[in-house]
């Protein structure tokens, strides 16, 4: 038995193809099918079954439409409420295909009707695939089904993943779907690329804590923010989602693009936070295509806006695309590609200052804005900074004093970028603290605040 890893770095998420050489099983795929495609392709083994732990929270699946396209079986949960066919599968069922066994683990906590699935072929021992219940290090956060049902999946969650613990030999490899950098995951992960039984008993949170109640405080007071666009995944999940549509995208021209500007549409400009700072077209928005631009694309963007993506490049667009698409925004509305110059079209032009925390230890009382979320604020922060969340930002603008200049930081300047250009959109000075916060401490008064 072989298994391949598909990283969606993005997300922080991993989807695997399980095969003997002849026959694949894919677990947890994501919806641009096309990379899960090409890994059949490559190994020449053909996808009879498609094995999704649960209905996620943090992307559109793709594995509807995979098992629709290779009439594959379709295991998922007979717990979980769907509009489509599958094999409703729970605890203890037991399935073949070619050489694969695969047994199902009931590991409710990340959600109600969550799955493990160990698979074997007999020559050695079985992998856990364990999508948001057993992670690297830690556990799936619990929060996400139910509020009011938060504190019975953390005590599900605990009990879930010390049972799948023991059924397995301590020489079995775990393959997590969330851990990766998602926001499913509860507290730090260990940062390990893999793992085993033994190596999570020896460092997983919730094999290394005895006291179940005290594991369950601990979860509860580390769960922090996650993105808006969550609440709409589980629905849409629920449905049987089509496979990602990566067409090109409507080409938009300067005149157009203006247009769209000036109504006050969601323009992102999807250059780095350092040539956005320095020249972009006024009432843009910059969301850097990288690692997670589908995140704050996805938490900032009001659901059903209209969407304007702008880009040097058409691989711009394409890499933005795909993961919008990941999360259910199927079409964005328009793309402009080319250099800002040229795309102005006699529109206003704007830049903004980018600084150090050294340098702003030499303003005199600066206005500094801390755009990092709860849990990171409390550890640590600048003596009388002012807080607001990168994601309540835009509805609380004006709650800074527009009089003064805003001196934006994050935890590395990712987010206090996007907070930056939110600011400048709304016309007000503001210069970016490209830094990372561990130098803040060196030249500023920094602390647990008060509040």
């Amino acid at each position: 038995m072989d298994v391949e890893t598909i990283a969606t770095e993005d997300l922080g998420d991993r989807s695997y193809v399980v095969h003997d050489g002849k026959v694949a099983v894919v677990v947890d795929p994501q919806r641009d099918l096309d990379r899960v495609e090409a890994v059949l392709a490559r190994l020449a083994v053909e996808c009879v079954a498609v094995l999704e732990t649960h209905l996620h929270n943090d992307y559109v699946t793709g594995g509807y439409a995979l098992a629709r396209a290779h009439a594959a079986s379709y295991l998922l949960a007979g717990a979980d409420d769907v509009a489509f066919d599958r094999v409703a599968v729970a605890d203890g069922d037991e399935i073949t295909f070619g050489a694969l066994r695969i047994t199902v683990v009931a590991t409710p906590g990340h959600t109600v009707g969550h799955l493990a699935f160990v698979v074997g072929d007999g020559s050695g021992p079985p992998a856990a695939f364990t999508g948001g219940s057993l992670l690297y290090g830690s556990v799936g956060r619990t929060d996400l089904v139910d509020r009011a049902r938060t504190d019975e999946l953390t005590h599900a969650q605990y009990r879930s993943v010390r049972r799948l613990v023991a059924l397995l030999p301590g020489e079995s490899a775990v393959f997590p779907t969330h851990g990766f950098g998602s926001f499913c995951s509860s507290g730090a992960t260990s940062g390990a690329s893999a793992s085993t039984i033994d190596a999570e008993r020896a460092r997983n949170d919730a094999l290394t804590t005895g006291d179940e109640d005290a594991f369950v405080a601990t979860l509860l007071a580390g769960l922090t923010a996650y993105p808006a666009y969550y609440a709409r995944m589980g629905p849409l999940n629920r449905l049987g989602p089509s496979a990602a549509d990566l067409s090109p995208v409507t080409a938009v021209d300067a005149t157009d693009l203006g247009r769209r500007i000036a109504a006050g549409e969601w323009v992102v400009d999807l250059r780095s936070r350092t040539a956005f700072a320095k020249e972009h077209l006024g009432g843009t928005v910059g969301i850097a295509v990288d690692d997670q631009f589908s995140v704050y694309a996805g938490w900032l963007v009001p659901e059903g806006a209209p969407l304007t993506l702008v880009g040097e490049s058409g691989e711009d667009i394409r890499a933005a695309q795909r993961q919008l698409a990941r999360i259910g925004i199927d079409r964005p509305d328009g793309a402009a590609v080319g250099a800002v110059r040229e795309l102005a079209n006699g529109h206003a032009l704007r830049s903004y200052a980018t600084t150090t925390f050294a340098q702003v230890a030499r303003e005199i009382e600066p206005l500094v804005l801390d755009v990092r979320r709860e849990d990171e604020r409390r550890a640590s922060a600048i003596a009388g900074s002012t807080h607001i969340p990168l994601h309540e930002l835009a509805g609380r603008i004006g709650d800074l004093d527009e009089e003064r200049t805003v001196f934006v930081h994050c935890a590395i300047g990712t987010r206090a970028a996007i907070a930056a250009s939110l600011l400048d959109r709304a016309g007000r000075s503001v210069v970016l603290v490209d830094d990372d916060f561990a130098n803040a401490s060196r030249v500023l008064a920094v602390g647990r605040p008060l509040h």
